[in-house]
């Protein structure tokens, strides 16, 4: 069963930046779009970002301008550059990846802490 494995998460301090890493444990083929989605305690997962095979991309407002994903095609990794972070963006961030069969893949989620 292939997985997708994230990295790059962990505690920063406000107005600070982390980058996110995501690719998959083995090969998956077809992948259209790529996304990274965020979890509160208490609050339901939503979309953060998300890119597509032609390398559109649509942002949550909340993190519009601040937050920037990229991907790597040949790699199949998918990154989320995170600046001026604040701590609403405090979450366990998941990212997935979104055949064009329709088949999705999760990881199994990294912590952003945003803390003084």
């Amino acid at each position: 069963q292939v997985q997708l494995v994230e990295s790059g998460g962990g505690l920063v301090q406000p107005g600070g930046s982390l980058r996110l890493s995501c690719a998959p444990s083995g090969s998956i083929i077809d992948i259209n779009a790529m996304g990274w989605y965020r979890q509160a305690p208490g609050k339901q997962r939503e979309l953060v970002a998300i890119i597509i095979s032609g390398g559109k991309t649509t942002y949550a407002d909340s993190v519009k301008g601040r937050f920037t994903i990229s991907r790597d095609n040949a790699r199949n990794t998918v990154f989320l550059q995170m600046n001026s972070l604040k701590p609403e963006d405090s979450a366990v961030y998941y990212c997935n990846f979104r055949t064009y069969y329709s088949r999705n893949y999760w990881g199994q989620g990294t912590q952003v802490t945003v803390s003084s």
